[in-house]
C-alpha cells in the first residue's frame, strides 16, 4: 500500500461508484497519506448517500411493485397542486411510470428546488409510459366549489393520459375517481407515481403563473405564483383583483376585478 501516486488514487476515489468504488474502500480504507485519507471519507460520505438514496427508491416504488403482483399492469399516481393559491389554476397531474428505469432523485415536488424540480420533470417526461396535467382556471373553480373541482382536474389529468390505467394510486383521501384506487395520506412522497405526477403539474401550473405576470404586473405572479404572500396581498389592497384570483378565496372575495 502507498506506492499509487497520491493524486492517482483520489482521483479515482472521486470518480468511482458501485463496485469498483468498494474495491477501492477496501484496498484504501487505511491509507493514512492526508490526501488519501480525505477522498476515503468524502467517497465513505457519498457511497453512504447514494445507498440512502436507493433504499428510498425502493420504498418509493414499492406500492406500484405490489399493485403489479396483484395484476395492475399501468398504475397511474395522480396529485393536484395549487389547491391555496389565491390565483391561478388548480391543477392536476396524472403519471403512469415503467418498472425500471427508476428516476433518481425523484420526490414530492414541495421538497425539491426549483432548478432540481424542472430536471425532474424533464426525466418523468422521458421516462413514462404516460403523463398528462389538467387545470381547471380560477373561474371555474369559483363556480364548482374546491371539492369538485378537485376532482374534475384529476379525473380530466387522467383522461388525458391517452392510455387504459388498470388503478389509480391518490394522494390525501379517497376521491373514488375509478373503482380500483388507492388513497395514501403523504402518498407524493411515499408513492413513486404521484411524485411524479405532483412535479410535472408543479412545473407546468409555475410556468403558466410566471407567463402570466407578464399581463398581470402589478401581483408578483413570476415570484408567489399565485400564493398570498405579504406582497401579494399587498398588491390585492393596492390594485384589486384580476382575471386570474379566485374570487370566493378570502381576501379576494367581494372585491371589484380591475381587469
Amino acid at each position: 500500500m502507498g506506492g499509487e501516486r497520491v493524486g492517482e488514487v483520489v482521483a479515482a476515489l472521486d470518480a468511482a461508484s458501485g463496485s469498483r468504488l468498494q474495491e477501492l474502500l477496501m484496498q484504501f480504507g487505511e491509507d493514512e497519506r492526508p490526501g488519501v485519507s480525505a477522498a476515503v471519507a468524502r467517497a465513505r460520505r457519498r457511497d453512504a448517500a447514494e445507498s440512502a438514496e436507493r433504499a428510498r427508491l425502493e420504498r418509493l416504488y414499492s406500492l406500484e411493485r405490489a399493485l403489479r403482483r396483484e395484476g395492475f399492469e399501468l398504475v397511474a399516481g395522480v396529485d393536484e397542486v395549487g389547491r391555496g393559491a389565491l390565483a391561478g389554476p388548480l391543477s392536476a397531474g396524472a403519471c403512469v411510470l415503467p418498472a425500471r428505469p427508476r428516476i433518481p432523485g425523484l420526490n414530492d415536488s414541495k421538497q425539491l428546488a426549483p432548478p432540481r424540480r424542472a430536471e425532474i420533470a424533464a426525466r418523468v417526461r422521458e421516462v413514462a409510459i404516460a403523463c398528462a396535467v389538467y387545470h381547471v382556471e380560477a373561474d371555474e373553480l369559483d363556480r364548482l366549489g374546491m371539492t369538485a373541482a378537485l376532482k374534475l382536474a384529476m379525473r380530466g389529468a387522467l383522461s388525458a393520459l391517452e392510455v387504459e390505467i388498470d388503478h389509480v394510486v391518490v394522494d390525501g383521501n379517497p376521491l373514488h375517481l375509478t373503482e380500483a384506487e388507492t388513497a395514501v395520506v403523504g402518498g407524493d412522497g411515499k408513492v413513486a407515481a404521484i411524485a411524479a405526477a405532483s412535479v410535472i403539474a408543479k412545473v407546468e401550473r409555475d410556468s403558466l403563473m410566471v407567463a402570466a405576470s407578464d399581463s398581470h404586473p402589478a401581483y408578483g405572479f413570476e415570484i408567489n405564483k399565485g400564493y398570498g404572500t405579504a406582497e401579494h396581498m399587498q398588491a390585492i389592497r393596492e390594485v384589486g383583483v384580476c382575471v386570474l384570483h379566485r374570487r370566493s378565496f378570502v381576501p379576494c372575495s367581494g372585491m371589484d376585478r380591475l381587469f
